[in-house]
């Protein structure tokens, strides 16, 4: 069967979105591989279906109802489920204001797995309330013979979070470093940060089921959390968080709430039979 797709990315975070309202496609896990295939498919880091939550029986979707009109059902590239991803949400609402009758002048509510999320739209760069960080505790990452002490940070999704020398220190994060299972029995994104100056870090990242990407908005938000509580730094403080696809501003505000900044841009449309 034929169906539609849009190609977009968030700071080179690349998403195929597959448009849905009525939900008449669900997706399997080969499907959303074959679609995120560099070679034999689009390719993409991850697959977006966009759906109305009255539209799909999500159990996220559906506490979501009379809340949110949409529904972000997010896939990792290799077909696993995700609560969400923070720029793949800038994705879908940059869509929605462009192919669908959202109002970017209004704030958007969009239902995730990982609840309800408020986007608010100034041209092409979109902040969204990404709700409030949990803070686990310690725990350690280890690349080869090399382990660094990590924080715990949930977004809504696991994180550790690692200071480094130097980003180099990760090795090849096509390979995922090793954690702690147990502390994370769903799986991790594991984050390595350096600092680049006062309120300035640059990240890289190994995705959950996707690998090393070239940006993960929810582990900017871990990284900005871990580094401003290693500074003692004030409520309402502005951090800088370079990806290596491009930049993020991350603010965590004084009731609690981390603000994600950042580009959306749509790139492709067409029809795909994968």
């Amino acid at each position: 069967m034929d169906y539609s797709f849009v190609k977009g990315h968030g700071t080179e975070n690349d998403f195929v979105l597959i448009p849905d309202a009525n939900g008449r496609h669900e997706l399997t896990a080969e499907q959303v591989a074959r679609l995120c295939d560099r070679r034999a498919g689009i390719g993409a880091d991850g697959v977006i279906r966009v759906v109305r939550t009255d539209a799909t029986e999500d159990p996220a979707a559906v506490a979501a109802r009379g809340q949110a009109r949409w529904f972000m059902d997010y896939r990792n590239s290799d077909g696993s489920l995700s609560e969400m991803c923070g720029n793949g949400i800038r994705v879908l609402g940059l869509y929605l204001a462009t192919h669908a009758d959202v109002d970017p002048r209004e704030p958007l509510l969009v239902a995730t797995r990982a609840g309800i999320r408020t986007l608010t739209f100034d041209g092409d760069r979109i902040t969204v309330d990404m709700g409030a960080p949990e803070v686990a505790g310690e725990t350690k990452v280890t690349v080869g013979d090399r382990s660094w002490a990590a924080t715990r940070i949930s977004m809504g999704n696991p994180h550790a979070v690692a200071f480094v020398d130097d980003l180099a220190d990760a090795g090849d994060l096509r390979t995922e470093p090793e954690y702690d299972r147990v502390a994370f029995p769903d799986g991790a994104n594991i984050e390595f940060v350096v600092r680049r100056g006062e309120q300035h870090v640059a990240l890289r990242v190994h995705e959950r089921g996707s690998g090393e990407t070239r940006s993960c908005g929810t582990g900017a938000c871990a990284v900005m959390v871990a580094a401003a509580l290693a500074d003692g730094a004030e409520r309402g403080t502005s951090y800088t968080v370079d990806v290596p696809g491009g930049t993020l501003e991350i603010v965590w505000t004084p009731d609690d709430r981390i603000l994600m900044t950042g580009p959306a841009v749509l790139v492709a449309e067409g029809v795909t039979d994968l």
